[in-house]
Protein backbone atom coordinates (compact mmCIF):
# COMPACT_ATOMS: atom_id res chain seq x y z
CA UNK A 1 0.00 0.00 0.00
CA UNK A 2 1.13 3.55 -0.79
CA UNK A 3 -0.19 6.58 1.07
CA UNK A 4 -0.20 9.91 -0.76
CA UNK A 5 0.10 12.88 1.62
CA UNK A 6 -0.84 16.36 0.43
CA UNK A 7 1.07 18.98 2.40
CA UNK A 8 4.45 19.06 4.16
CA UNK A 9 3.36 21.00 7.21
CA UNK A 10 4.01 19.42 10.59
CA UNK A 11 0.93 17.16 10.23
CA UNK A 12 1.98 15.71 6.89
CA UNK A 13 5.61 15.30 7.92
CA UNK A 14 4.74 13.71 11.27
CA UNK A 15 2.41 11.34 9.42
CA UNK A 16 5.25 10.42 7.07
CA UNK A 17 7.50 9.78 10.06
CA UNK A 18 5.05 7.48 11.79
CA UNK A 19 4.17 5.66 8.55
CA UNK A 20 7.84 4.97 7.91
CA UNK A 21 8.26 3.60 11.43
CA UNK A 22 5.42 1.19 10.63
CA UNK A 23 6.81 0.19 7.25
CA UNK A 24 4.11 1.85 5.13
CA UNK A 25 5.14 3.30 1.75
CA UNK A 26 4.25 6.97 1.30
CA UNK A 27 4.97 10.13 -0.63
CA UNK A 28 4.50 13.74 0.54
CA UNK A 29 3.72 16.45 -2.01
CA UNK A 30 4.15 20.11 -1.02
CA UNK A 31 3.50 23.21 -3.11
CA UNK A 32 5.91 25.43 -1.17
CA UNK A 33 9.68 25.50 -1.49
CA UNK A 34 10.28 24.69 2.18
CA UNK A 35 8.63 22.43 4.76
CA UNK A 36 6.63 23.52 7.78
CA UNK A 37 3.34 24.94 6.52
CA UNK A 38 2.29 27.75 8.88
CA UNK A 39 5.36 27.10 11.04
CA UNK A 40 7.98 29.63 9.96
CA UNK A 41 11.11 30.76 11.79
CA UNK A 42 13.87 33.03 10.55
CA UNK A 43 16.10 35.98 11.26
CA UNK A 44 15.59 39.68 10.52
CA UNK A 45 18.52 41.95 11.30
CA UNK A 46 19.94 39.12 13.36
CA UNK A 47 16.82 38.65 15.51
CA UNK A 48 15.13 35.25 15.53
CA UNK A 49 11.42 35.63 14.73
CA UNK A 50 8.46 33.26 14.55
CA UNK A 51 5.82 33.86 11.86
CA UNK A 52 3.58 31.03 13.08
CA UNK A 53 3.35 29.29 16.45
CA UNK A 54 5.52 31.10 19.00
CA UNK A 55 6.01 27.97 21.12
CA UNK A 56 4.76 24.43 21.56
CA UNK A 57 4.09 22.15 24.50
CA UNK A 58 6.34 19.19 25.18
CA UNK A 59 3.53 16.67 25.27
CA UNK A 60 4.28 12.98 24.88
CA UNK A 61 3.87 12.94 21.06
CA UNK A 62 6.19 15.97 20.74
CA UNK A 63 8.76 14.47 23.12
CA UNK A 64 8.70 11.25 21.08
CA UNK A 65 9.53 13.13 17.87
CA UNK A 66 12.25 15.18 19.57
CA UNK A 67 13.89 11.95 20.72
CA UNK A 68 13.46 10.19 17.36
CA UNK A 69 15.02 13.12 15.50
CA UNK A 70 17.89 13.69 17.93
CA UNK A 71 16.83 17.26 18.71
CA UNK A 72 17.20 17.12 22.49
CA UNK A 73 20.29 19.35 22.57
CA UNK A 74 18.46 22.05 20.58
CA UNK A 75 15.43 22.28 22.87
CA UNK A 76 14.89 25.46 24.88
CA UNK A 77 12.44 25.06 27.74
CA UNK A 78 10.54 28.07 29.03
CA UNK A 79 10.35 28.62 32.76
CA UNK A 80 7.31 28.87 34.98
CA UNK A 81 4.06 29.61 33.18
CA UNK A 82 3.43 33.30 33.82
CA UNK A 83 0.71 34.75 31.63
CA UNK A 84 -0.98 38.10 32.09
CA UNK A 85 -4.23 39.80 31.18
CA UNK A 86 -4.34 43.52 30.49
CA UNK A 87 -7.48 44.55 32.36
CA UNK A 88 -8.55 47.82 33.95
CA UNK A 89 -5.45 49.54 32.61
CA UNK A 90 -2.91 47.19 34.13
CA UNK A 91 -1.16 43.88 33.50
CA UNK A 92 -2.53 41.34 35.96
CA UNK A 93 -1.22 37.82 36.37
CA UNK A 94 -3.52 34.97 35.37
CA UNK A 95 -3.72 32.25 38.01
CA UNK A 96 -2.45 28.75 37.21
CA UNK A 97 -2.28 27.40 40.75
CA UNK A 98 -4.50 27.40 43.80
CA UNK A 99 -2.19 29.90 45.50
CA UNK A 100 -2.22 32.23 42.48
CA UNK A 101 -6.01 31.99 42.31
CA UNK A 102 -6.21 33.21 45.88
CA UNK A 103 -3.85 36.13 45.17
CA UNK A 104 -4.95 37.24 41.70
CA UNK A 105 -6.41 40.73 41.38
CA UNK A 106 -8.20 39.79 38.17
CA UNK A 107 -11.11 38.66 40.32
CA UNK A 108 -12.73 40.04 43.44
CA UNK A 109 -13.51 37.68 46.29
CA UNK A 110 -17.10 37.56 45.08
CA UNK A 111 -15.88 36.66 41.61
CA UNK A 112 -13.69 33.91 43.03
CA UNK A 113 -16.59 32.49 45.02
CA UNK A 114 -18.77 32.52 41.89
CA UNK A 115 -16.09 30.55 40.01
CA UNK A 116 -15.87 27.97 42.78
CA UNK A 117 -19.59 27.22 42.42
CA UNK A 118 -19.00 25.61 39.00
CA UNK A 119 -19.60 22.00 40.18
CA UNK A 120 -23.18 23.03 41.07
CA UNK A 121 -24.02 24.20 37.54
CA UNK A 122 -25.80 22.25 34.82
CA UNK A 123 -23.68 20.32 32.30
CA UNK A 124 -22.42 22.02 29.16
CA UNK A 125 -24.82 22.31 26.26
CA UNK A 126 -23.12 21.68 22.91
CA UNK A 127 -25.39 24.27 21.29
CA UNK A 128 -24.55 27.16 23.64
CA UNK A 129 -21.65 29.47 22.85
CA UNK A 130 -18.33 29.33 24.65
CA UNK A 131 -19.14 32.71 26.21
CA UNK A 132 -22.48 31.47 27.51
CA UNK A 133 -20.90 28.33 28.92
CA UNK A 134 -18.05 30.07 30.71
CA UNK A 135 -20.27 32.83 32.09
CA UNK A 136 -22.90 30.38 33.31
CA UNK A 137 -20.37 28.08 34.94
CA UNK A 138 -17.77 30.48 36.35
CA UNK A 139 -19.58 33.81 36.58
CA UNK A 140 -19.59 37.05 34.61
CA UNK A 141 -16.48 38.43 36.29
CA UNK A 142 -14.33 35.37 35.67
CA UNK A 143 -15.44 35.29 32.05
CA UNK A 144 -14.89 38.99 31.38
CA UNK A 145 -11.55 39.36 33.18
CA UNK A 146 -9.91 35.98 32.80
CA UNK A 147 -11.43 33.22 30.70
CA UNK A 148 -12.68 35.39 27.83
CA UNK A 149 -9.33 37.14 27.19
CA UNK A 150 -7.32 33.92 27.51
CA UNK A 151 -9.62 31.66 25.49
CA UNK A 152 -10.46 34.28 22.86
CA UNK A 153 -6.80 35.25 22.61
CA UNK A 154 -5.68 31.70 21.92
CA UNK A 155 -7.90 31.54 18.84
CA UNK A 156 -7.90 35.21 17.84
CA UNK A 157 -11.62 34.82 18.19
CA UNK A 158 -14.78 35.94 19.96
CA UNK A 159 -16.19 33.30 22.33
CA UNK A 160 -19.66 34.84 21.81
CA UNK A 161 -19.59 33.43 18.27
CA UNK A 162 -18.08 30.02 18.99
CA UNK A 163 -20.51 27.13 19.66
CA UNK A 164 -19.32 24.75 22.35
CA UNK A 165 -19.72 21.74 20.04
CA UNK A 166 -17.05 23.16 17.73
CA UNK A 167 -14.78 25.14 20.04
CA UNK A 168 -14.79 23.04 23.20
CA UNK A 169 -15.13 19.39 22.27
CA UNK A 170 -12.31 18.57 24.68
CA UNK A 171 -14.12 20.40 27.48
CA UNK A 172 -17.27 18.37 26.83
CA UNK A 173 -15.26 15.18 27.12
CA UNK A 174 -13.56 16.41 30.30
CA UNK A 175 -16.88 17.23 31.93
CA UNK A 176 -18.32 13.86 31.00
CA UNK A 177 -15.32 12.17 32.57
CA UNK A 178 -15.05 14.23 35.77
CA UNK A 179 -18.58 15.56 36.21
CA UNK A 180 -17.17 19.09 36.45
CA UNK A 181 -14.70 21.45 34.79
CA UNK A 182 -13.35 22.88 38.01
CA UNK A 183 -12.39 19.56 39.61
CA UNK A 184 -9.77 18.52 37.01
CA UNK A 185 -8.49 22.11 36.84
CA UNK A 186 -7.96 22.17 40.61
CA UNK A 187 -6.35 18.74 40.52
CA UNK A 188 -3.85 19.91 37.91
CA UNK A 189 -3.23 23.17 39.78
CA UNK A 190 -2.50 21.31 43.02
CA UNK A 191 -0.10 19.07 41.11
CA UNK A 192 1.87 22.12 39.99
CA UNK A 193 0.18 22.95 36.70
CA UNK A 194 0.75 21.52 33.23
CA UNK A 195 3.10 18.55 32.99
CA UNK A 196 3.97 19.60 29.42
CA UNK A 197 6.32 22.61 29.55
CA UNK A 198 6.48 25.21 26.79
CA UNK A 199 9.47 24.70 24.50
CA UNK A 200 11.12 25.96 21.36
CA UNK A 201 14.44 25.25 19.67
CA UNK A 202 17.68 27.19 19.31
CA UNK A 203 16.70 28.23 15.77
CA UNK A 204 12.97 28.39 16.32
CA UNK A 205 9.91 26.16 16.06
CA UNK A 206 10.54 25.43 12.37
CA UNK A 207 13.46 23.29 13.50
CA UNK A 208 10.97 20.47 14.10
CA UNK A 209 9.41 20.25 10.60
CA UNK A 210 12.81 20.85 9.02
CA UNK A 211 14.25 17.92 10.95
CA UNK A 212 11.31 15.77 9.90
CA UNK A 213 11.90 16.78 6.29
CA UNK A 214 15.62 16.00 6.51
CA UNK A 215 14.85 12.59 7.97
CA UNK A 216 12.36 11.71 5.23
CA UNK A 217 13.50 13.86 2.29
CA UNK A 218 13.56 10.90 -0.10
CA UNK A 219 9.78 10.66 0.25
CA UNK A 220 9.00 14.41 0.21
CA UNK A 221 8.68 16.48 -2.95
CA UNK A 222 8.75 20.22 -2.41
CA UNK A 223 7.54 22.69 -5.05
CA UNK A 224 5.13 20.01 -6.28
CA UNK A 225 1.60 21.34 -5.94
CA UNK A 226 -1.25 18.86 -6.27
CA UNK A 227 -3.88 20.26 -8.60
CA UNK A 228 -6.53 17.56 -8.33
CA UNK A 229 -7.28 14.19 -6.78
CA UNK A 230 -8.94 11.70 -9.11
CA UNK A 231 -10.20 8.15 -8.80
CA UNK A 232 -8.15 5.46 -10.49
CA UNK A 233 -8.83 1.80 -11.10
CA UNK A 234 -7.08 0.67 -7.90
CA UNK A 235 -7.04 3.80 -5.78
CA UNK A 236 -6.38 7.43 -6.59
CA UNK A 237 -4.22 9.68 -8.74
CA UNK A 238 -2.63 12.84 -7.36
CA UNK A 239 -2.36 15.19 -10.31
CA UNK A 240 0.62 17.54 -10.34
CA UNK A 241 1.87 19.91 -13.01
CA UNK A 242 4.21 17.26 -14.43
CA UNK A 243 2.75 13.85 -13.60
CA UNK A 244 0.06 11.85 -11.83
CA UNK A 245 1.15 9.82 -8.83
CA UNK A 246 -0.77 6.71 -7.81
CA UNK A 247 -1.80 6.13 -4.19
CA UNK A 248 -4.00 3.58 -2.48
CA UNK A 249 -4.91 5.98 0.35
CA UNK A 250 -4.76 9.79 0.31
CA UNK A 251 -4.38 12.13 3.27
CA UNK A 252 -5.04 15.83 2.73
CA UNK A 253 -3.48 18.12 5.35
CA UNK A 254 -4.14 21.43 3.58
CA UNK A 255 -6.30 24.33 4.85
CA UNK A 256 -10.03 24.04 4.21
CA UNK A 257 -10.17 26.15 1.05
CA UNK A 258 -7.22 24.36 -0.55
CA UNK A 259 -8.72 21.00 0.40
CA UNK A 260 -12.00 22.06 -1.20
CA UNK A 261 -10.22 22.84 -4.47
CA UNK A 262 -8.49 19.46 -4.51
CA UNK A 263 -11.70 17.54 -3.83
CA UNK A 264 -14.04 19.55 -6.05
CA UNK A 265 -14.28 16.83 -8.73
CA UNK A 266 -13.95 13.77 -6.54
CA UNK A 267 -16.37 14.87 -3.77
CA UNK A 268 -18.16 18.09 -4.82
CA UNK A 269 -20.63 18.21 -1.91
CA UNK A 270 -17.88 17.79 0.65
CA UNK A 271 -15.71 20.32 -1.17
CA UNK A 272 -18.51 22.88 -1.09
CA UNK A 273 -18.89 22.35 2.66
CA UNK A 274 -15.16 22.75 3.32
CA UNK A 275 -15.09 25.98 1.33
CA UNK A 276 -17.54 27.53 3.82
CA UNK A 277 -15.30 27.13 6.88
CA UNK A 278 -14.14 30.43 8.34
CA UNK A 279 -10.61 31.25 9.46
CA UNK A 280 -9.59 34.26 11.54
CA UNK A 281 -7.01 36.41 9.73
CA UNK A 282 -4.13 37.69 11.85
CA UNK A 283 -1.38 40.24 11.55
CA UNK A 284 1.87 39.51 13.38
CA UNK A 285 4.06 42.48 14.21
CA UNK A 286 7.48 41.72 15.65
CA UNK A 287 8.91 44.40 17.90
CA UNK A 288 12.31 44.98 19.52
CA UNK A 289 12.17 46.52 22.99
CA UNK A 290 14.04 46.59 26.28
CA UNK A 291 11.75 45.32 29.06
CA UNK A 292 12.38 43.67 32.39
CA UNK A 293 9.11 41.72 32.66
CA UNK A 294 9.28 37.93 32.94
CA UNK A 295 6.64 35.62 31.54
CA UNK A 296 4.99 34.28 28.40
CA UNK A 297 3.07 37.43 27.48
CA UNK A 298 -0.40 38.89 27.82
CA UNK A 299 -3.88 38.90 26.35
CA UNK A 300 -6.08 42.00 26.29
CA UNK A 301 -9.56 42.25 27.77
CA UNK A 302 -12.03 43.23 25.05
CA UNK A 303 -13.19 46.51 26.55
CA UNK A 304 -9.74 48.06 27.05
CA UNK A 305 -9.98 50.06 23.82
CA UNK A 306 -6.93 48.45 22.19
CA UNK A 307 -6.59 46.73 18.82
CA UNK A 308 -3.97 44.36 20.23
CA UNK A 309 -5.28 40.85 20.84
CA UNK A 310 -2.21 39.68 22.70
CA UNK A 311 1.58 39.80 22.85
CA UNK A 312 4.06 36.94 23.06
CA UNK A 313 7.16 37.73 25.12
CA UNK A 314 9.70 35.75 23.10
CA UNK A 315 12.44 37.70 24.88
CA UNK A 316 11.75 36.31 28.34
CA UNK A 317 10.35 32.93 27.28
CA UNK A 318 13.34 31.82 25.24
CA UNK A 319 15.97 34.56 25.58
CA UNK A 320 15.16 36.01 22.16
CA UNK A 321 17.10 39.26 22.54
CA UNK A 322 14.27 41.73 23.20
CA UNK A 323 11.81 40.25 20.66
CA UNK A 324 8.05 40.59 21.20
CA UNK A 325 5.28 39.43 18.86
CA UNK A 326 2.05 41.45 18.71
CA UNK A 327 -1.14 39.88 17.31
CA UNK A 328 -3.76 42.05 15.61
CA UNK A 329 -6.99 41.43 13.68
CA UNK A 330 -8.69 38.13 14.35
CA UNK A 331 -12.45 37.60 14.38
CA UNK A 332 -13.01 40.86 16.23
CA UNK A 333 -11.37 43.10 13.62
CA UNK A 334 -10.47 41.16 10.44
CA UNK A 335 -10.34 44.31 8.29
CA UNK A 336 -7.37 45.56 10.29
CA UNK A 337 -5.19 42.89 8.71
CA UNK A 338 -5.53 44.67 5.35
CA UNK A 339 -3.99 47.91 6.62
CA UNK A 340 -0.50 48.86 5.45
CA UNK A 341 2.63 47.54 7.14
CA UNK A 342 3.33 51.06 8.39
CA UNK A 343 -0.11 51.37 10.01
CA UNK A 344 0.04 47.93 11.62
CA UNK A 345 3.54 48.58 12.92
CA UNK A 346 2.51 51.93 14.38
CA UNK A 347 -0.54 50.44 16.13
CA UNK A 348 1.48 47.57 17.57
CA UNK A 349 4.35 49.75 18.82
CA UNK A 350 2.09 52.46 20.26
CA UNK A 351 -0.13 50.03 22.15
CA UNK A 352 2.88 48.02 23.33
CA UNK A 353 4.40 51.17 24.81
CA UNK A 354 1.06 52.01 26.45
CA UNK A 355 0.89 48.61 28.18
CA UNK A 356 4.58 47.87 28.79
CA UNK A 357 5.85 51.44 29.31
CA UNK A 358 8.72 50.75 26.91
CA UNK A 359 9.54 52.10 23.47
CA UNK A 360 9.64 49.55 20.66
CA UNK A 361 11.02 49.36 17.14
CA UNK A 362 9.24 47.40 14.41
CA UNK A 363 11.24 44.47 13.03
CA UNK A 364 8.68 42.77 10.80
CA UNK A 365 5.02 42.81 9.78
CA UNK A 366 3.37 39.65 8.44
CA UNK A 367 -0.14 38.42 7.76
CA UNK A 368 -1.77 35.04 8.20
CA UNK A 369 -5.00 35.32 6.23
CA UNK A 370 -5.92 31.80 7.32
CA UNK A 371 -4.53 32.38 10.77
CA UNK A 372 -6.66 30.32 13.14
CA UNK A 373 -9.76 28.19 12.60
CA UNK A 374 -12.76 30.25 13.70
CA UNK A 375 -14.66 27.29 15.20
CA UNK A 376 -17.79 29.37 14.66
CA UNK A 377 -21.19 28.42 13.21
CA UNK A 378 -19.59 27.84 9.79
CA UNK A 379 -18.16 24.64 11.29
CA UNK A 380 -21.67 23.17 11.00
CA UNK A 381 -20.70 22.53 7.38
CA UNK A 382 -18.50 19.63 8.52
CA UNK A 383 -21.69 17.62 9.01
CA UNK A 384 -22.00 17.57 5.22
CA UNK A 385 -18.54 16.14 4.60
CA UNK A 386 -18.72 12.56 3.35
CA UNK A 387 -15.48 11.43 1.74
CA UNK A 388 -14.91 8.39 -0.48
CA UNK A 389 -13.24 5.36 1.05
CA UNK A 390 -9.49 5.90 1.18
CA UNK A 391 -9.61 9.70 1.35
CA UNK A 392 -8.70 11.23 4.72
CA UNK A 393 -8.49 14.75 6.11
CA UNK A 394 -5.96 15.51 8.85
CA UNK A 395 -5.73 19.17 9.77
CA UNK A 396 -6.97 21.83 12.18
CA UNK A 397 -10.59 21.40 11.14
CA UNK A 398 -10.68 17.65 11.77
CA UNK A 399 -9.02 17.84 15.20
CA UNK A 400 -7.55 20.62 17.33
CA UNK A 401 -5.08 23.25 16.24
CA UNK A 402 -1.63 23.50 17.80
CA UNK A 403 1.52 21.52 17.05
CA UNK A 404 1.01 18.82 19.72
CA UNK A 405 -2.54 18.13 18.50
CA UNK A 406 -1.36 17.97 14.89
CA UNK A 407 1.33 15.43 15.78
CA UNK A 408 -1.07 13.38 17.89
CA UNK A 409 -3.58 13.18 15.04
CA UNK A 410 -0.84 12.22 12.57
CA UNK A 411 0.34 9.39 14.80
CA UNK A 412 -3.19 8.13 15.35
CA UNK A 413 -3.91 8.15 11.61
CA UNK A 414 -0.63 6.37 10.85
CA UNK A 415 -1.59 3.62 13.27
CA UNK A 416 -4.96 3.26 11.55
CA UNK A 417 -3.50 3.22 8.04
CA UNK A 418 -0.86 0.66 9.06
CA UNK A 419 -3.61 -1.78 10.00
CA UNK A 420 -4.97 -1.52 6.44
CA UNK A 421 -1.61 -2.06 4.73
Amino acid sequence: MTVGIVGAGVTGLALAHHLERRGVDHVVLEADSEPGGVIRSGRVDGYLLEWGPQRLRRTEPVAELVADLGLEDEVIEAGETKLFVYARGKLRRAPFSVEEFGRTDLLTWRGKLDALKEPQTAPADPEETAAELFTRKFGEEAYRNLIGPLFGGIYGSEPERMPVKHALSGVLEMERKHGSLLKPALKRAMAGGSSAPAISFEEGVQTLPEALYDAHAENVRLETPVTEIREAEDGYLLETESEALAADEVVVTAPADASADLLSTLAPTSASALARLNYNPLALVHLRADCDREGFGYQVRHDEGLDTLGVSWNASMFGRDGVYTVFLGGMRNPELVEESDETLGEIAATEFEHVMDAEADVLSVARLRRGFPAYDASWDALDEVRLPEGIHLATNYTARMGVPSRIREARRLAESLATRA
